[in-house]
């Protein structure tokens, strides 16, 4: 019993303090979707987003002149802090091999010490070998 708790209390220890991570495949659209989103929310930059953007969206999001902006015009979301989860209820295996995909995200997080949560639909299309996010499907019940 004692080696099983210290067990524990070593993986929750060794867990604090590194930078929240994205796991998964590369080259699944899921895991390009959670980057783009990633990179906006949580490192609050446009320029690590348009990496998994396609050139019509990087020109939209720079338009705005920050992620924060971006975000909050556009997306019609703020976060602090958030959690970014792909929800596989949707999902299916030919998107991964297709020309497209549509993948639903989970947005767990909190606002000015509120929690926030939000789903939003990403829509990408396959660039050769690599995925990007080509839109965001606006929540149909904001505004």
């Amino acid at each position: 019993m004692k080696h099983i708790i210290f067990a524990s209390l070593l993986v929750l220890l060794s867990a604090c303090g590194q930078e929240d991570k994205i796991t998964g495949d590369p080259n699944s659209p899921g895991y390009v979707a959670s980057q783009y989103f990633f990179a906006l929310f949580n490192h609050n930059s446009l320029e690590q987003a348009s990496e998994h953007a396609s050139p019509k969206l990087t020109r939209i999001m720079y338009a705005y002149g920050s992620a924060d902006q971006f975000t909050r015009s556009v997306l019609n979301m703020q976060f602090d802090h958030v959690n970014i989860e792909l929800d596989r209820t949707d999902m299916s295996v030919r998107e991964q091999y297709g020309k497209s995909a549509t993948i639903n995200l989970v947005f767990t997080g909190d606002f000015q010490g509120k929690k926030v949560d939000d789903m939003r639909t990403v829509k990408l299309s396959r660039n050769g070998m690599s995925w990007m996010v080509t839109e965001v499907v606006p929540d149909p019940y904001g505004r």
